[in-house]
């Protein structure tokens, strides 16, 4: 004979689940690598979409030294030799917009979802 649940067995779970599935998604999602190439002086991708806690990681291919530098410079992966890389991890209000200290021609763009 199956066991009756009470009133408060199935109150209590029930709230149990809803709380489970109302966890914001960020609680329960790893951080993400994102790996951009530096090659004939471009960034690629040039835009790159993340998540605050995520890691972006830059590795220059090509024979000039590269930077990857913030805008209004709040951070930056220093000079990059051919192949090197630098990482950075996604932080909230972080600047979005980036260049190359040596080739300002060179840009890029973080997009934070």
């Amino acid at each position: 004979m199956p066991r009756l649940l009470s009133r408060r067995q199935i109150v209590t779970q029930a709230a149990a689940s809803a709380v489970a599935f109302n966890l914001p998604a960020q609680a329960s999602r790893a951080s993400v690598l994102h790996m951009v190439r530096i090659h004939r002086f471009e960034f690629q991708p040039a835009l790159v979409t993340v998540h605050v806690g995520d890691r972006i990681k830059w590795t220059n291919l090509d024979i000039a030294p590269h930077t990857a530098t913030a805008d209004a410079q709040g951070w930056g992966t220093q000079e990059l030799s051919k192949g090197q890389s630098a990482e950075i991890l996604v932080t909230e209000g972080m600047e979005l917009e980036y260049f190359c200290a040596f080739h300002p021609h060179m840009k890029g763009t973080i997009e934070i979802i």
